[in-house]
């Protein structure tokens, strides 16, 4: 079992999650409650690194979905941005706008950033397993894209 401890304050394994924090559109994960969730937080649209984890997802989503878990991915892209990379790789899963980053601080992926010497506010590519009780089963951080949704499949199969 991972227990994440880092400087992000990211969610540990084991707490509740923040099931009543709203995102744009009144989406929350109290809509799930009773469900297992993937809830994975990306920077951006349509960039080459999250396309290929949102093609990770649409690939596996059929398994995932019947282990009888939900996928959402959550990034501060608008709901139009989410809507066009939806339709542009045929993703059958729900994308949230977290525009205020309200959902993203409460896991704690949202934080200072640095690239190529520069420091900026942004998302640590980072996803959770929620349990039907609404607790935190397991955490990846510093997610490389490819091929995580099968990593995912695996946990969740095993914890299931």
């Amino acid at each position: 079992m991972l227990v994440v401890c880092d400087n992000w304050g990211m969610l540990k394994v084991w707490k509740k999650a923040p099931l009543g924090v709203k995102v744009e559109g009144g989406k929350s994960l109290a809509d799930h409650l009773g469900k297992w969730v993937v809830v994975y937080f990306y920077p951006k649209d349509d960039t080459p690194g999250c396309t290929v984890e949102a093609e990770s997802f649409r690939d596996e989503h059929g398994k995932i979905k019947k282990s009888g878990a939900v996928v959402i991915g959550v990034s501060k892209d608008s709901e139009r941005s989410h809507q066009k990379f939806i339709e542009k790789f045929g993703l059958p899963f729900g994308l949230w706008s977290d525009p205020e980053h309200k959902l993203m601080e409460a896991f704690g992926v949202w934080g200072e950033r640095k690239f190529m010497g520069r420091s900026y506010m942004g998302t640590s590519r980072s996803t959770f397993i929620v349990n039907k009780d609404g607790k935190i089963a397991y955490v990846w951080e510093k997610v490389k894209p490819e091929g995580h949704a099968k990593e995912v499949l695996e946990k969740l199969k095993e914890l299931s």
